[in-house]
């Protein structure tokens, strides 16, 4: 399932999910002057840049001396969880890794406040980085400052090398790094993504990486710490994709990643687990046409529709619960709303959400054809902002309007599922 920032699938809220980072620690050169008023006392950004540098190059070469430079010598709780965090990255392909200071929030002379963000990539993989802020404190010792404390700023989540020891297992378009996940588990989802790949593709002939990021905690408890939300979110919902949308559709996409709940994904047969990733793989191939503007019924009905497309089942067992709507003379006046896909409603709710999301795409791939389906989903997600954006795209790409296609689809509904 696709969401504003975090896209999910079980069986969709919006938001934007950025991923945390290492606890961090900079040692910084500053004037000798110990006069708590004088200037040169005061820690700036473009110090404290140049220590975060430093830092991020003992990462990529995994220099542990480099890494706990920064520290107290006596902090030894601290460097030991340093090293820890440093040698569960050792197998991570890193691209990139970087620092940007945002800000010196607060200082007095001897104690410091910074917003900055942490940002990398895994090579071969991404091509934009992943972002996360954090909060350092930092205190002044004679000539040196060392950074006290690394929390994540709010809003922000964890890391998966914070929860354990990482595995990785590579497949012909997918990495998949795990936490408490034997290795066979970790290769049988490297093989169903690099299934699912090929399928998007086909579904969606626009230019992407056609290369996935999948994460595999070891619990439902471990996902929500990804996500930086309360696990009972996430309970019966079998992965969600991460990542940011532009305010327009127009920006460069942050990097996505799919998170997968071990506990929930393990119930499905292949199948359904394999329904569940090219819903997901969907949502990384057409992020940069997704946008604030595009409603959640298009983005999830998208998904839906490319991961059950070509597949020999009945339409009323894809959408049971629309089916059965149907079937009372409970037919959905409009089609479902973004709120309608949020987690924490009823479980039929939100399952009726996607399957009306996966027959409004149905209706006009069928009636409109597969191009004009991918150019109403551009076009919406061109769009500056909600207002007008499927009215708009509706009247130039399928010439009708919202309340004639409304209109249609529940005929349409009728039609399959009666």
């Amino acid at each position: 399932m696709a969401v504003r920032g975090r896209e999910a699938r079980g069986g969709g809220p919006r938001g934007r999910r950025r991923a945390a980072g290492v606890l961090l620690a900079a040692l910084l050169t500053a004037s000798a002057c110990t006069d708590p008023a004088d200037p040169d006392t005061f820690l700036t950004t473009g110090a404290l840049d140049a220590a975060l540098e430093r830092r991020a190059a003992a990462v990529l070469a995994h220099d542990p001396a480099g890494y706990l430079d920064g520290l107290a010598p006596d902090a030894a709780k601290l460097r030991a969880a340093q090293r820890t965090e440093l040698d569960r990255l050792a197998d991570v392909p890193l691209k990139s890794w970087t620092y940007d200071v945002k800000d010196i929030t607060e200082q007095d002379g001897q104690w410091a406040t910074a917003d900055v963000e942490l940002r990398y990539r895994i090579a071969g993989y991404d091509t934009a980085p992943v972002a996360t802020r954090r909060v350092l404190e930092l205190m002044r010792d004679g000539e040196r400052w060392y950074i006290t404390e690394d929390r994540p700023a709010k809003g922000s989540s964890g890391q998966l090398w914070q929860q354990g020891d990482v595995e990785v297992v590579e497949g012909e378009h997918s990495i998949v790094l795990g936490v408490g996940r034997s290795r066979n588990e970790l290769r049988q989802v490297a093989d169903t993504v690099d299934l699912a790949v090929p399928a998007v593709s086909d579904a969606w002939p626009r230019p992407w990486n056609r290369r996935v990021v999948v994460l595999v905690p070891d619990s439902v408890e471990d996902m929500a710490g990804l996500l930086g939300s309360p696990e009972a979110s996430y309970r019966g919902i079998a992965a969600v994709t991460t990542g940011e949308v532009g305010g327009t559709g127009k920006s460069p996409a942050i990097a996505d990643r799919v998170i997968v709940n071990p506990q929930a994904y393990a119930t499905l047969g292949s199948f359904g687990q394999r329904i569940v990733l090219t819903h997901e793989t969907t949502h990384v191939a057409t992020r940069t046409s997704t946008s604030t503007a595009t409603p959640v019924w298009l983005s999830e009905g998208f998904a839906d529709w490319t991961a059950y497309r070509g597949e020999d089942r009945a339409a009323d067992t894809i959408a049971p619960e629309l089916a059965e709507a149907v079937r009372t003379g409970m037919t959905p006046a409009e089609l479902p709303a973004d709120p309608d896909f949020g987690f924490d409603g009823d479980p039929a709710k939100l399952a009726g959400a996607y399957e009306g999301g996966w027959l409004a795409c149905e209706l006009i791939a069928e009636r409109w054809g597969k191009e004009k389906l991918i150019a109403f989903y551009e076009a919406v997600g061109a769009h500056d902002g909600r207002d007008g954006a499927v009215e708009q795209a509706m009247d130039a790409v399928l010439d009708t309007t919202p309340e004639q296609f409304t209109a249609d689809w529940r005929d349409y509904l009728a039609t399959r599922l009666g």
